[in-house]
């Protein structure tokens, strides 16, 4: 019988994907703040591996990119609906070893906004000689799963919340059990922890665990602390913080929990933005931190350095992408190193 894993993000990568801003998505008015945002993500990924830019033109991401390695970038244009290559992406489990893509459905968060073309990516990589002939890629229809609301230990564990998976509008025909069944089938599973505190207002995605509380070792997870009883998220989050402290190991010792702040409070058009500190990206020699240019971000680099004391710890701006109710996590997905990439395009 074969042995599935679900990598850790932590393990080595190939590169990682961006689904680029374009006119026809939500961004279109503020193209002008959030591109040089993803253009800062990018040669930051650039430095350590490869990045994969999903786009609707290439020379026009080439013309904002500017002066760039070659060899650490590969273009495929493909329609998109958005920008969230976290949820949309496919997910890559290794079996005895050997790489499979999962492309499974993506519905717009719970049916909340278009995702026909976003839906359609991940296959459409496939059929456009994106990966290498040895890859599998997977059509996983008709189970509905977002790589935000997933955090594996790369050890058999997976960590998740409760209000995200179980909501009507993803996977309505299935309980809890039969999820939770199927999940540790898909991914070589053990067990699952299931979070049923925290959420942060502005977000979209029914309580993601990209944005709450994630997996830094297999015995260590950060996750976001709200200390002000006045803030609407105390309670919640509190709860949340009584859980993992419940949370024990495969081997059962307590986990090595990190509280990151609560960041401070962005308000746009009347609405608070969900921005959190907890949606940073591990990559080969790195962690990409999200940072709100606030006295908070030094903070947080501080402590996730001494979490990854092997890792430069890198702050990219990311203020424009809370303005439709994201961060750095969220515009990005990793593909371990097994995977394999094909730059020739076909015709």
């Amino acid at each position: 019988m074969s042995k599935v894993i679900l990598p850790a993000e932590w393990h080595p990568q190939s590169a990682v994907q961006l689904t680029w801003p374009h006119e026809d998505t939500d961004w279109a008015p503020m193209l002008d703040e959030v591109i040089p945002c993803f253009v800062e993500i990018a040669c930051a990924i650039m430095r350590f591996e490869t990045v994969l830019i999903v786009c609707r033109d290439e020379k026009e991401v080439r013309g904002q990119l500017g002066d760039i390695d070659d060899s650490r970038v590969i273009f495929r244009e493909i329609p998109s609906n958005d920008t969230w290559a976290r949820d949309h992406g496919g997910i890559t489990v290794l079996d005895d070893g050997r790489p499979v893509v999962y492309d499974f459905v993506f519905n717009g968060w719970g049916m909340k906004f278009p995702a026909n073309h976003d839906n359609l990516i991940t296959g459409l990589m496939f059929q456009y000689n994106v990966f290498d002939w040895d890859v599998d890629v997977i059509n996983m229809q008709p189970f509905v799963l977002e790589g935000g609301s997933i955090e594996s230990d790369g050890q058999g564990t997976l960590l998740t919340t409760f209000g995200c998976l179980c909501s009507l509008n993803r996977n309505e025909y299935l309980r809890k059990e039969q999820l939770e069944e199927r999940l540790k089938l898909f991914f070589g599973l053990s067990r699952i922890l299931w979070l049923k505190g925290g959420h942060l207002e502005g977000d979209d995605t029914d309580s993601h665990i990209d944005t709450l509380a994630r997996f830094c070792d297999e015995r260590t997870i950060a996750y976001v602390q709200c200390e002000d009883a006045d803030d609407i998220h105390y309670l919640d989050l509190k709860a949340m913080e009584d859980e993992l402290k419940s949370f024990r190991t495969a081997d059962g010792q307590r986990y090595r929990l990190i509280p990151l702040p609560m960041a401070d409070k962005v308000v746009w058009d009347g609405r608070r933005l969900p921005a959190t500190y907890a949606n940073f990206l591990i990559i080969n020699g790195a962690v990409l931190v999200p940072f709100y240019q606030s006295a908070q971000d030094e903070v947080v680099r501080l402590i996730l350095q001494d979490v990854f004391p092997d890792r430069e710890i890198i702050g990219i701006n990311c203020l424009p992408l809370l303005k439709q109710h994201g961060s750095l996590h969220c515009v990005t997905m990793q593909y371990p190193k097994e995977i394999k990439f094909n730059n020739s395009k076909i015709q």
